[in-house]
């Protein structure tokens, strides 16, 4: 048996990680931490789960985390799993970080962030479908919601090298945003309304880039925004690629399903894929069409944030680390409507 630790497990993304490990066959959840709420029931805060779990939040030091656990799962804020890392790593633990702390490279971190990194090192950016090589891992990168949806959306093509521009127009619940009220997640300003931000220069960009660059290093013109929904959970995202070639749906269909050939967390849908198909899930449903006239093919991705887009992903990462299937304890239809 696995025994998890998280890291900051009052959030959304801790909570999520909670409720999907908490009935994970090969694994027993043997602590949650916050300093804030040291000593209360998990389930003081997150409701969902009473009468599963009877834990109450901790604020162990890291050795003892570390003595404790075999895998650790890091849901802080970033620029805050850098100092838990170096602590952590000693051989026999391994570690999951859901933060943005290292999946770039330093100096690229460093700029878009705005954070001087205190723990330089290498490890696996964790999309499953890209990175297999987690499995050799002790440490692994868990990618960011959005740079999710539009990796999987695009890189078929990219690793065909058939993609001159790509355009990501990215639509996320305000569960993205974090447990904490803002002024975007106040009902009154985000019902019946829709809100985009950071619209040239949103920090997930830098993922997308890097990623799709591993895949196709001439590929630069890749451009993202991101607008808040007033839905609870999913990222829904519309691609635009102009293409170096004609293509048909024939195509396309060749082309992702050899790319996504055994990887069982795609799924291709008939007609537009739909957030509520995979709400509560590890899916990430793929459609496309051909605009003939302008060489343009437009993909679509639907994810949930919280799962594939952040604590099943995690999940997923941790299974191949320790030799699972990767879609162990993941095997969950979405919850609809």
């Amino acid at each position: 048996m696995i025994k998890a630790g998280i890291i900051g497990a009052s959030g959304y993304t801790g909570g999520e990680l909670l409720r999907l490990l908490v009935n994970h066959p090969n694994v027993k959840i043997e602590l949650a931490t916050s300093r804030s709420l040291e000593g209360k029931s998990i389930t003081s805060i997150h409701r969902h789960l009473e009468g599963f779990l009877d834990l109450i939040y901790e604020n162990p030091n890291s050795e003892n985390i570390r003595e404790r656990c075999d895998v650790v799962f890091l849901a802080v804020p970033h620029g805050s799993a850098m100092r838990y890392v170096p602590e952590l790593l000693d051989g026999a633990t391994k570690v999951v970080d859901l933060s943005a702390d290292y999946r770039l490279e330093t100096s690229v971190f460093e700029k878009i962030y705005e954070i001087t990194h205190r723990d330089p090192r290498t490890a696996v950016y964790g999309l499953v479908e890209l990175h297999a090589e987690a499995a050799e891992e002790d440490l692994v990168a868990n990618p960011g919601c959005f740079p999710t949806g539009a990796i999987l959306a695009a890189a078929p093509l990219a690793a065909a090298e058939l993609i001159d521009i790509a355009v990501f127009d990215s639509k996320t619940g305000i569960s993205g945003a974090g447990i904490s009220p803002t002024e975007v997640s106040h009902y009154p300003n985000l019902a019946e309304n829709i809100t985009a931000y950071k619209l040239t220069n949103h920090r997930h960009r830098a993922e997308i880039l890097q990623e799709l660059n591993r895949l196709d290093q001439k590929l630069l013109n890749i451009n993202f925004t991101p607008h808040v929904i007033p839905s609870i959970r999913g990222i829904f995202t519309t691609a635009h690629f102009f293409t170096n070639e004609l293509l048909t749906t024939d195509d396309l269909r060749t082309i992702y399903d050899g790319f996504y050939k055994d990887k069982p967390f795609i799924r291709f849908p008939s007609g537009v894929p739909s957030l509520t198909a995979v709400r509560g899930s590890n899916f990430c449903d793929i459609g496309f069409e051909v605009d003939k006239e302008n060489n343009r093919v437009i993909v679509l991705s639907a994810i949930d944030n919280l799962v594939k887009g952040a604590s099943g992903q995690a999940i997923q990462n941790m299974n191949i680390m320790f030799g699972l299937d990767e879609t162990r304890g993941l095997w969950l239809p979405a919850a609809a409507p």
